[in-house]
C-alpha cells in the first residue's frame, strides 16, 4: 500500500509519520513547517507570555505522551516534500504527481486545502483528522474549548472523510482517550489515540471499509475560530478547576469510538 499524508513538523506529526510509514510499502509526506515557539514568534497565534506559557505546557504534554519525536525513516520508505505553512495552495497541482499516486490519503495539521488538490482527494475519499469531536465542536483549539465548556467527555478525534467545508465531512468514528490526568496531557493523548486507531484499522483492512454517517448541525455546540483564542480566555482557562471527571462518556454521542487505554 502507498500512503499520502499531508502534515505539519510538532514531534506529534512527526511521530505519526513514523507510525504510518510502518503500515505502507511507501509513505509520501507533504509536511508543512511553521513555528514550534507559539507565543514566541509570529505565526497563527499573537506573541504574548499569556499565550506563550500556555503553549509551554502544550509542549511539555507533547514530549510526555509522543517525546522528541522525530523522522527515523528506518525503512527507506518515507518521501517527503517540505513547505513553509501556507504554501500548499500555491504550490502547481501537477509538480506533486509522485504524491498523488496513492492508495489511501490522510490529512492531519495542514494548511486549509483548496482548489483542484481538494477536488481530488475528496474524489479519494480522503480522511481528515479533525481534533475535536464533531459535530460538537468543530473550528479551531476545539479541545481547548470543549475543557473551557466544562465538557471533557467531549475531548477527542473526528475521523471524518474530507469535504471542502471546514471539519464537515461525513463522520467514519471518533477517537478518544482514557487517560485522564491533567488537561494538556489528557487532550495530548486523543490525538495519539487517532494516530493508533488509524494504524490499527488500516492493518486490518477496515479503515476504508466502515460505515460513515453525515454530520449533524443541530447538534453543534461550538464553532471556534482563531480570533476566539485570546489572552483573557486563556487567562480564564487556567484560572478554571477543570474535573476531566465531570462527565462520562455518553457512547450515544458518538461514532464507532476507539479509545486509548494507555
Amino acid at each position: 500500500m502507498k500512503i499520502t499524508l499531508f502534515t505539519s513538523n510538532k514531534s506529534r506529526h512527526n511521530y505519526f509519520i513514523n507510525l504510518l510509514s510502518k503500515n505502507c510499502k511507501e509513505l509520501f509526506v507533504v509536511q508543512e513547517s511553521s513555528t514550534i515557539f507559539q507565543g514566541s514568534m509570529p505565526g497563527h497565534y499573537q506573541v504574548s507570555n499569556t499565550i506563550k506559557n500556555y503553549f509551554e505546557s502544550v509542549n511539555k504534554a507533547q514530549n510526555k505522551i509522543f517525546g522528541n519525536s522525530y523522522i527515523k525513516n528506518l525503512n527507506k520508505n518515507i518521501n517527503i516534500l517540505p513547505l513553509s505553512m501556507g504554501d500548499l495552495n500555491q504550490y502547481e497541482f501537477t509538480s506533486l504527481s509522485k504524491f498523488l499516486e496513492s492508495d489511501l490519503y490522510i490529512i492531519f495539521g495542514s494548511s486549509y486545502i483548496k482548489g483542484d488538490l481538494v477536488n481530488f482527494l475528496i474524489k479519494k475519499k480522503a480522511i481528515n483528522i479533525h481534533m475535536g469531536l464533531s459535530p460538537y465542536y468543530r473550528g479551531t483549539d476545539c479541545n481547548f474549548w470543549a475543557l473551557y465548556d466544562d465538557n471533557p467527555h467531549l475531548v477527542g478525534a473526528t475521523i471524518h472523510l474530507l469535504s471542502k467545508g471546514l471539519d464537515s465531512g461525513p463522520i467514519i468514528y471518533h477517537a478518544l482517550s482514557k487517560l485522564k490526568t491533567n488537561p494538556f496531557e489528557y487532550t495530548m493523548s486523543t490525538v495519539k489515540s487517532a494516530f493508533h486507531s488509524i494504524s490499527e484499522r488500516i492493518n486490518n483492512g477496515k479503515i476504508l471499509n466502515m460505515p460513515i454517517s453525515n454530520q449533524e448541525k443541530i447538534k453543534e455546540i461550538r464553532y471556534s475560530k482563531s480570533k476566539d483564542f485570546s489572552e483573557e480566555v486563556i487567562k480564564k482557562f487556567f484560572s478554571k478547576k477543570i474535573d476531566l471527571n465531570a462527565k462520562k462518556f455518553d457512547e450515544s454521542l458518538l461514532k464507532n469510538p476507539f479509545f486509548l487505554e494507555k
